[in-house]
């Protein structure tokens, strides 16, 4: 049986490969607003921001240190942290981990 499904929104899916392909990320737009799903391999990181992100991790640990802040903090599996539009804030990985991120 054909089902015809007509979605209520375009879907478009963006592909990002950022540190020499040490980070991936597939982007994608719903009735909520904009997503990134992704994966970093062991490494040290540092990201930008354009609007405000909530990061989840999927799996493995992430250590952060945010903007404004001194001390590094990890996240596990689960957890989130919120980074603040147009500033910078670094990240460590000791294992491949994965991430959603949620753009406001």
């Amino acid at each position: 049986m054909l089902v015809n499904y007509k979605p209520k929104f375009r879907i478009m899916f963006n592909v990002n490969e950022y540190f020499d392909g040490k980070v991936k990320s597939l982007g994608f737009e719903n009735n909520k607003g904009a997503v990134t799903i992704g994966v970093m391999a062991a490494g040290k990181y540092e990201f930008g921001t354009s609007t405000v992100e909530y990061m989840t991790v999927t799996s493995g640990k992430m250590t952060v240190l945010l903007p404004g802040e001194t001390k590094w903090k990890t996240y596990n599996e689960y957890e989130t942290f919120i980074v603040e539009k147009d500033t910078k804030f670094k990240v460590r990985v000791d294992e491949a981990t994965s991430y959603k991120c949620v753009y406001k």
